[in-house]
């Protein structure tokens, strides 16, 4: 029986489940959303909706709109830097994500952001993740190399 699995093929071939790529994606864009505002040459960042100041290893990347929404979990004005309590205690702290995204990005961002979840099916290929991987560690390279 020539038959094999797909976990056996990934594990021979050596390629990443999607789920793994997406987990890589998560982890450099969340280093990216917390890192792109640190002030030099301390790592230091503000919380987007309270305005607490912390290092940015002890902040969240918060998302405005659920990550479980593939159009926009990735998306750069979807995210930014939270701290704990916004992000976690009160779920996002969404009224005053609202509100500030409107004000400090552009008016009518937070409902664009909201439609582009809720009305948009995106199907992301291998090819997508990898490429948005490459993307992001890089941009977090060239930050992490500008704040030392």
């Amino acid at each position: 029986n020539n038959y094999k699995t797909k976990s056996y093929y990934l594990y021979y071939w050596n390629v990443k489940s999607i789920s793994k790529l997406k987990k890589e994606l998560d982890k450099w864009f969340s280093l990216f959303i917390r890192l792109r505002h640190a002030s030099k040459p301390d790592g230091i960042v503000i919380c987007y909706t309270c305005n607490k100041t912390a290092h940015y290893k002890k902040m969240h990347a918060g998302h405005f709109m659920s990550r479980r929404h593939l159009a926009t979990r990735w998306h750069e004005d979807n995210v930014q830097v939270q701290c704990y309590r916004c992000n976690i205690h009160l779920s996002g702290n969404i009224y005053a994500y609202s509100k500030l995204l409107d004000l400090r990005i552009e008016e009518g961002t937070a409902e664009n952001l909201n439609l582009l979840a809720t009305k948009t099916t995106i199907k992301f290929m291998r090819c997508d993740y990898e490429e948005l991987i490459k993307k992001y560690k890089e941009k977090v390279n060239v930050i992490k190399a500008d704040l030392s």
